[in-house]
């Protein structure tokens, strides 16, 4: 890919820049990409949103450099279980195992080895379910096998230069105790958090006393008899493993700032680092698993498919976005003209479809017909079935069908269920004041009239031309005004489609009979 190419305004493209300097100045030949994933819960929306996200960053970078790279999905599942979650069966059993690492704690499904594994696998299908390119890894099994020993001695032998990296954050009590060593009892095997009384670096040990018992210990920090405070751990992480890149959530700023430090202590950089904002509920507030006011996964794709998903993690990662059900289908549309503009783009790397497909848009991917324009024909037919829409849509596109057209099949299906739960419930029509009474007399009076006085490259368009004469003619002020009324007055919608677009797909005899029918229907409540 040319310098000129890479330049362009994609933010997938601009990230791999840096991570292709970084590779320079190390003189790698190969990147290791690298997501987080606390097993501690099921993967959700943001796991997807991660993952997807650094999976389009290591593209440009394939297709930037020509390099080898590769995607570690890295699970914490030697973290200790903290509390019970609210969502797992057998609450009562899992508290006997408060303070253990997950991979030691019984699977409360009873389907796995330990709900660690439990939730890792959850986490695997999740990822294969999208067709992500990764490899997992497990923090227990890199930690019981070896692979971090020699990064802990290293950690060892820096460990009061942590402790004093970490101390000014820490409040009065935790800054007289704190370590990023943290040794598992060897009786009870829960992960201590006490004082380190010393380190023995030659020795590759630390001494700690049980709180409880009096005990005095001697543990060694290598193979799974330790593991670390999870800032230093991150940091050990990215020493053990070389990572180049990692992103993470707004929320984790401070502690990105903590482990880049610390991994300077250990005597290496840290990783190119992406900070994207936190998503926000329709009333602005921060979602919060706690108080269930997210969107997940399976809600999204309940009402809309993975591309339209992927699209709203494309776009702006950086900026804080609202994450509700009203965002659906606005997602669903960019995604499909996203197709159209890659397709007809003398360069597609800027556009989000390329990167969703992973730098190959299918023949078959998008659609004729919007998102937006489906549900508002299925609002207004109380479409209950696909056979209802398919009808308009061939009368519309006499070729349509779902083996030409397979996304639309979906999004056809989609529309009913989305109509059925949100906007049917949902519709309110009101009465169209004076003005808006005399345009939609006349725009009933020109549809029926013919319009060919109003060229245009499509039946859509030239319809489109006549709803913004009509407008324009009877002075509505600002135009949006007139739209507003067709959306409110005739389909019961605070919003809707580009109105000549659903008059040449619904039909021009039955959008009159719409139009008579909302007039007669003021008149009679008058």
């Amino acid at each position: 890919m040319s310098e000129q190419t890479s330049n362009q305004l994609s933010w997938p493209f601009r990230e791999a820049e840096r991570v292709a300097a970084r590779l320079k100045e190390k003189g790698k030949t190969s990147a290791l990409f690298e997501t987080g994933y606390g097993p501690s819960g099921l993967p959700h929306i943001g796991t997807f949103g991660e993952v997807a996200r650094t999976s389009w960053v290591r593209r440009a970078f394939t297709e930037l450099t020509g390099l080898p790279s590769r995607l570690l999905a890295f699970s914490d599942d030697m973290d200790a279980l903290r509390k019970v979650p609210d969502n797992v069966p057998n609450k009562d059993m899992l508290r006997a195992f408060l303070g253990k690492p997950l991979t030691q704690v019984p699977d409360p499904f009873g389907t796995h080895s330990s709900f660690g594994a439990h939730n890792n696998a959850r986490l695997r299908a999740f990822l294969d379910s999208f067709g992500f390119d990764y490899e997992f890894a497990s923090s227990s099994e890199y930690y019981l096998g070896g692979k971090f020993d020699n990064a802990l001695l290293h950690v060892l032998a820096r460990h009061d230069e942590i402790v004093e990296i970490i101390r000014p954050t820490l409040g009065p009590e935790r800054r007289a105790t704190y370590s990023p060593i943290l040794p598992i009892h060897p009786r009870t095997g829960i992960v201590m958090q006490v004082p380190i009384e010393s380190a023995d670096v030659a020795a590759g040990t630390v001494t700690w006393t049980d709180p409880e018992t009096g005990i005095r210990f001697e543990t060694e920090v290598t193979g799974g008899s330790a593991k670390l405070q999870w800032k230093a751990d991150w940091a050990m992480r990215w020493y053990a493993l070389d990572v180049d890149y990692e992103m993470s959530g707004k929320d984790l700023i401070d502690s990105v700032k903590l482990s880049s430090a610390i991994v300077r202590a250990l005597g290496v950089e840290p990783p190119v680092c992406l900070t994207y904002e936190l998503f926000l509920d329709e009333n602005g507030q921060k979602i919060s698993k706690s108080k269930g006011n997210g969107l997940s996964v399976e809600q999204w794709l309940t009402y809309a498919p993975p591309e339209s998903l992927a699209q709203f993690m494309y776009h702006a990662p950086q900026r804080a976005k609202k994450l509700f059900f009203d965002v659906i289908p606005r997602a669903a549309d960019d995604y499909i003209n996203g197709v159209v503009g890659a397709r007809e783009a003398a360069d597609p790397h800027a556009s989000p479809a390329w990167h969703i497909h992973g730098g190959e848009i299918p023949v078959d991917a998008g659609s004729p017909i919007g998102f937006t324009m489906l549900l508002n024909l299925a609002s207004v037919i109380n479409a209950d079935s696909p056979e209802m829409l398919w009808g308009f849509i061939r009368a519309y596109l006499p070729e349509a069908d779902a083996e030409k057209y397979p996304f639309l099949s979906q999004l056809i299906n989609y529309a009913i269920a989305y109509n059925r739960d949100f906007i049917a419930p949902n519709k309110k029509f009101r009465n169209a004041t004076a003005l808006e009474r005399v345009g939609l007399e006349d725009l009933k009076a020109r549809l029926a009239a013919g319009f060919a006085e109003y060229p245009g490259e499509t039946p859509a368009e030239k319809i489109q031309n006549l709803v913004y004469a009509v407008g324009k003619e009877h002075k509505f002020t600002p135009l949006k005004a007139w739209f507003d009324c067709l959306y409110q007055v005739l389909l019961g919608q605070m919003e809707g489609p580009r109105f000549g677009g659903f008059i040449a797909l619904y039909g021009i005899e039955r959008t009159i009979a719409l139009i008579e029918t909302a007039l007669a229907r003021e008149a009679q409540a008058a």
